[in-house]
């Protein structure tokens, strides 16, 4: 890992493709098909959502941000009346087991072991208070087979990073539509984020006019230097929020982890058709 990005923020990188590829990639669509969840909002909600149980809209709303309600709403809570949450569980385990056996199919197994047993060891280790995505999957069952381990360890790890990014947005005073406006000034594409997220160009364009009037835009809808410097505190408080679990860990135990998990990440991220997280390029 370089000095010059913050642990916590370089390790997310790494991990954050191997949880994703399961709600993007061929084997993913069909265990969720499989147990009842047709289409990608049935899908990916009743996946994601599955740890908290049987809930309604609101709550998931609150907790994924920036999605657009309305979007969530088409989802639940009729995702219930397909396939429990129990079943949905099933399902995502089964299909991060099938996509990451096959990504991972040469990748030592002794590799594989050392990054899922690292991440689970971590994962055990967080605070989740205030972090409800990260303590509902921390509180699942650990898997027996080795890709779902992985997977599941991973993650808890990026809903316990998410949960903490959630919570410096709200304290910059960021809703979920202009969270996507300001990161689309900067260096992500509009027209594939709002389909994604399910934000109308009405909603889309209001938040616009709402960050103009508070100075993070120019009136041509580019970042103002207030803007980028609120967005990277922003960014800081998630790392050093994300920082804690790590901060024991001597940089060359954070040096193997990453070493190890660095050719996993690549793997998945080479799979992945679309970068909705942001990350970057090279890693």
């Amino acid at each position: 890992m370089t000095d010059l990005v913050h642990p916590a923020r370089a390790l997310w990188w790494l991990f954050e493709p191997v949880h994703a590829v399961t709600y993007f990639l061929p084997e993913g669509r069909t265990a969720f098909e499989e147990a009842g969840l047709h289409g990608r909002l049935h899908g990916y909600f009743g996946t994601r959502a599955a740890p908290l149980g049987a809930v309604d809209a609101p709550p998931v709303t609150a907790a994924f941000f920036n999605f657009a309600p309305a979007m969530v709403e088409r989802a639940l809570p009729e995702v219930w009346g397909h396939a429990s949450p129990e079943e949905a569980l099933t399902a995502r385990l089964k299909a991060s087991a099938a996509i990451l056996g096959r990504l991972l199919e040469h990748v030592n197994r002794e590799q594989v072991e050392l990054v899922a047993e690292t991440l689970e060891q971590a994962a055990a280790r967080l605070d989740c208070a205030g972090r409800v995505l990260a303590a509902a999957n921390a509180a699942l069952p650990r898997p027996s087979g080795l890709y779902e381990r992985l997977w599941q360890a991973a993650t808890v790890m990026r809903e316990h990073r998410g949960d903490g990014h959630v919570a410096a947005l709200v304290t910059a005073g960021l809703d979920g539509c202009e969270a996507l406006v300001v990161r689309c000034a900067m260096d992500m594409r509009r027209e594939m984020i709002q389909p994604l997220r399910g934000w109308t160009d009405t909603e889309w364009e209001a938040a616009s006019e709402r960050l103009v009037e508070r100075g993070w835009l120019t009136a041509e809808g580019t970042v103002t230097e207030l803007g980028r410097t609120r967005h990277q505190a922003l960014e800081a408080a998630t790392d050093l929020a994300a920082a804690r679990v790590w901060n024991d860990y001597p940089r060359a135990e954070l040096d193997r982890l990453a070493a190890a998990l660095k050719p996993i990440s690549a793997l998945c991220r080479g799979e992945l058709p679309i970068n909705p997280m942001g990350l970057p390029d090279n890693q």
